[in-house]
């Protein structure tokens, strides 16, 4: 059997479409670009001669077009710079033809500490970024070229962690901001994540290309706590998580859409989490492609992703109203994963949150080939199940397992755990080859459709403590 077909809808589903297209539609007013004064400032003004470091000649532009507004132009050439803080008012572009580039020395990048502490200052210890933006408004990055960290282990040694990553700069560090536009530039090689955007209003990224594997932790594109927040036409390509919602920040991330967009990874394509101490609400992706690569630029880690869609509700919070629909999942060993747990990870002296909440989740009209074998599978605990989950119109082909047939019972509730859809590998693969689900409470399929490519010997479906 690989066909899970039922005809009734759950009332929520309707008007969960009904809201979140009509936000859609809504984002997509209100969400505009960069508007400001055409006042150009560059660098060489400031005494900036090619071949020189460009940080402090960078900085005085910036500084400068920030009085009254104005862009900031790299016009040509390469760039090398150290940390460069915008301004209110401030487009930094770096035209095609220019490149801008992290200086290697780390000296150049000091540390800056968010004003409003926050669960990832505290956890990750992440100050250092080339570009870095704090309670501004009003602020742009474009322009058809490049911004290149030259991460490489060999410029920024380091392991892969999920704690702190001192000693290897982000790309893009942006906080407490409004109206923040991204376009068209060609983002690589960052020491650690790419861009992290947190508890910023009014949010657009479009455009652009990201390719990070120059070294370990290297996300693609990070999302915390932000509100109205519009990311289209982007490529990502990525060793860690390639687009990744979180809630480190504490605040609430809400109206978010993402639409005609590529993210390709080594782990996690699509993801909540980890840290989720804040809400997570309004969501819709449509039309992405998404999944594993199809090989390993870095040598680092593997091809396939760990998971195409993965939310994973850990430190409290509330995950709700989320549809994701007409997506390609390639490459994926768990194309859908969903945990909730009670991790409680929380900033010093705050009190533990206990267990979050997961519901109302549409996943429609996803297709997808070269997945498996480990399969898709859900996990909420016993205290506190993960509600009203509905899959329509999936049609999955993924590799067969070749492992030992599990079943449920062989699996513990898995707590403290670190929740990545690989969490299960020691054991083997999931106990179904189309969905495996524990703790759930309205769960609903219609014509889903899970087709290994060869004989897999395990059941279609494996429900423990799940009611329809």
């Amino acid at each position: 059997m690989n066909r899970k077909q039922e005809e009734s809808h759950p009332l929520w589903m309707a008007e969960l479409e009904k809201d979140l297209e009509t936000m859609a539609d809504e984002l997509t007013d209100e969400v505009q670009g960069w508007h400001g004064p055409e006042a150009v400032f560059t660098p060489e003004e400031f005494g900036w001669i090619p071949g020189e470091k460009a940080t402090a000649a960078i900085q005085q532009a910036v500084d400068a077009a920030a009085v009254n507004g104005g862009i900031v132009r790299l016009s040509h050439g390469k760039y090398v710079s150290g940390t460069i803080e915008m301004r209110s008012g401030v487009c930094l572009e770096v035209c095609a033809g220019a490149e801008l580039l992290g200086s290697t020395c780390l000296a150049d990048y000091p540390e800056h500490h968010a004003r409003r502490l926050t669960v990832q200052d505290t956890s990750m210890g992440m100050h250092q970024s080339l570009i870095f933006a704090e309670g501004c408004e009003n602020i742009c990055l474009r322009g058809g070229g490049i911004l290149n960290g030259q991460g490489s282990s060999t410029n920024f040694p380091g392991e892969e962690t999920a704690q702190g990553t001192p000693g290897r700069p982000f790309l893009i560090r942006v906080i407490d901001c409004s109206r923040v536009h991204i376009a068209n530039l060609t983002m690589k090689n960052a020491a650690c994540w790419m861009q992290n955007y947190l508890n910023c209003e009014h949010l657009l990224i479009e455009g652009i290309a990201v390719r990070n594997h120059a070294n370990y932790n290297n996300d693609g594109m990070d999302i915390d706590g932000c509100r109205n927040v519009v990311i289209r036409h982007c490529r990502i390509s990525s060793g860690d998580d390639a687009l990744c919602f979180k809630g480190a920040g504490q605040s609430e991330l809400r109206r978010v859409l993402v639409e005609d967009c590529d993210f390709y990874s080594a782990c996690n394509a699509v993801k909540v989490g980890t840290d989720t101490q804040g809400d997570f609400r309004q969501v819709l992706i449509r039309r992405c492609r998404i999944g594993g690569l199809a090989e390993d630029p870095s040598g680092l880690k593997h091809a396939c992703s760990d998971s195409g869609i993965s939310l994973e509700m850990v430190d409290g919070g509330t995950l709700e109203d989320f549809l994701i629909r007409d997506i390609y999942i390639t490459r994926a060993w768990s194309p859908f994963f969903l945990r909730l747990e009670n991790r409680g990870r929380v900033k010093p002296g705050d009190p533990a949150p206990g267990p979050g909440t997961m519901r109302r989740i549409l996943f429609s009209n996803i297709t997808g080939d070269e997945n498996g074998p480990r399969g898709s599978y859900m996990l909420g605990i016993p205290e506190k199940p993960i509600e009203d989950v509905a899959f329509r119109q999936i049609m999955i082909r993924q590799k067969a397992s070749a492992g030992p047939v599990l079943k449920d019972s062989d699996f513990s509730e898995m707590r403290g755990v670190y929740p990545d859809a690989h969490m299960i590998d020691e054991s083997g693969d999931a106990p179904a080859f189309g969905l495996w689900a524990r703790h759930v409470k309205g769960l609903h399929l219609n014509n889903y459709e899970v087709h290994p490519t060869g004989n897999d010997p395990r059941p279609f479906i494996e429900f423990s403590d799940v009611d329809p």
